[in-house]
């Protein structure tokens, strides 16, 4: 029998549609909170019942806390799923759902905020002998004291914003005569970002591995970790492309690795799912780098090749269930890829894109699944992550989870807006990321927009061409370009052969 009788999702899109199935297997009412924006998206649709809780900006619904804990006492709410972005990490928002006589579906108040900031996770890390990167263990107050520091070190070096996250106040100085610029501009960043200004220093791994563990802990003290998640592909410091497991670590690294998140954890006293990252230089040293006190965008390649559906692990946990999991127990099975589709120019340095749907067709088969929280015909907005969906193949080794991945690729037809899946396309083909030599330069060193440009451009003029060729309701002029060479990176359409009218 299920403690928590009726979950409130205080998110949007394909995350809430996520965590509303879980529930409805669990037999546990949904209540949708959605902006104005998203009054026809699929998650309000499916919930059990849906309230709109203000205008299009996210600072007047989705973090809206006031109104959020309101629809929970008119509704009868027994539990908050906050699911990842918006109030996921917010101590004072945990507090507040506590303080309301709520479940807060995550850990506690006080792991969230120490984890929050770098430095005190830094700090309470170290008294379980993590490795961490040479750097400053607490906020630079005296920069001339920094200088010396990062003398020392060796430049370059890299200066991070306490509060930070998504590659926001980050700055690489390259020697002594960048240090003042880079420290004002990173601390304007942090200002402007966080309402923080608080930075610290690190040596810069200029090459690296981007590894992060999944972990599970419960009110009893019972903390497994759930392998790790391969994530180096990234543009602007953020993920693109994740799969498990990695195919850059050893099993004794992943062994160590597994340890040292289990012990982060434990050092914050913590509960429900979160996330340990880690960065790996080219000599497979690993170091400590954040930990994310929420369910993951990349989640889904953990529960392929575990078979553990995450959101149930933290509905039972947060009702105060002990794991039933033990780590002795768990396997790796199989290779899992995930993509995130998003609606963006990766021609034009990845600009986020918006406008209609006006073709959205999935793709579907064995091995593949789909994320998302949009249909045709809807308007992507301009007010939210430019996130459309989650491409997830799974296979039974690396090699059939990429072939799967370029195949479903193939058959996801989007049009209105401009996506990341030719990019996508592109690094599944390139021999750096088949190869496993990757790492979070991968965009930087080998992606060339111009060969995006090119092929898009060849798919147009072909389809033009048979578009044309149709409307005359001629063959003889369709035969021919249907003959034509494929360009290599060409899209599905131009395989297929049309019969009579």
């Amino acid at each position: 029998m299920s403690l928590i009788k009726k979950i409130l999702v205080a998110n949007r899109g394909e995350i809430a549609l996520r965590i509303m199935r879980t529930a409805r297997e669990m037999n546990i009412a949904t209540v949708a909170v959605f902006s104005e924006a998203d009054r026809k998206s699929p998650h309000v649709r499916y919930a059990d019942e849906a309230v709109c809780i203000g205008p299009a900006p996210s600072s007047e619904s989705y973090l809206n806390m006031p109104k959020i804990l309101q629809v929970c006492k008119d509704l009868g709410v027994d539990a908050i799923h906050p699911g990842y972005g918006f109030l996921s990490e917010n101590a004072i928002f945990a507090k507040k759902v506590q303080d309301a006589g709520l479940i807060f579906i995550g850990p506690s108040p006080e792991a969230i905020e120490v984890m929050g900031s770098k430095l005190a996770a830094k700090q309470a890390a170290s008294r379980y002998n993590i490795p961490m990167v040479p750097g400053t263990a607490e906020a630079i107050e005296d920069r001339q004291q920094a200088k010396e520091i990062a003398g020392a070190i060796g430049y370059p070096i890299l200066i991070k914003a306490s509060a930070g996250g998504g590659g926001k106040g980050m700055r690489v100085v390259n020697n002594e005569r960048e240090f003042d610029e880079q420290m004002d501009r990173a601390v304007s960043e942090a200002l402007s970002s966080f309402g923080d200004g608080s930075v610290f220093i690190e040596k810069y791994i200029s090459s690296p591995k981007h590894i992060e563990i999944q972990v599970l802990g419960d009110h009893h003290g019972n903390i497994i970790h759930l392998f790790e998640r391969e994530c180096s592909i990234q543009r602007r410091h953020q993920k693109v492309v994740e799969e498990a497991p990695s195919i850059s670590i050893s099993p004794e690294i992943r062994k160590e690795m597994g340890r040292c998140a289990v012990d982060v954890a434990r050092s914050c006293g913590y509960y429900g799912a979160g996330t340990v990252e880690f960065i790996m230089d080219e000599n497979r040293g690993f170091y400590f780098l954040e930990m994310n006190t929420r369910l993951q965008v990349e989640h889904p390649v953990t529960e392929q090749i575990t078979g553990i559906d995450l959101v149930k692990q933290m509905i039972l946990i947060a009702e105060g269930n002990a794991l039933e999991i033990q780590q002795d127990d768990l396997a790796i099975n199989g290779h899992a890829i995930e993509i995130r589709v998003y609606a963006e120019d990766a021609t034009n340095n990845f600009l986020p894109d918006v406008g209609t749907l006006h073709t959205y067709v999935k793709p579907d088969g064995n091995g593949v699944r789909v994320d998302d929280g949009f249909e045709q015909g809807m308007d992507i907005p301009i007010y939210y992550d430019p996130m459309i969906a989650k491409l997830i193949t799974y296979g039974q080794n690396r090699e059939e989870a990429i072939a799967k991945m370029v195949r479903a690729i193939d058959e996801y037809h989007i049009s209105g807006v401009q996506t990341t899946l030719p990019f996508c396309r592109f690094v599944m083909n390139h021999e750096e990321f088949t190869s496993g030599r990757f790492d979070t330069n991968f965009v930087a060193s080998y992606f060339d927009p111009e060969k995006l440009k090119n092929n898009a451009n060849e798919d147009e003029i072909q389809l033009a061409a048979v578009i044309s060729a149709m409307l005359t309701k001629n063959k003889k002029e369709i035969e021919p370009v249907l003959n034509e060479p494929i360009a290599e990176n060409a899209s599905k359409w131009k395989n297929r052969r049309f019969h009579g009218q």
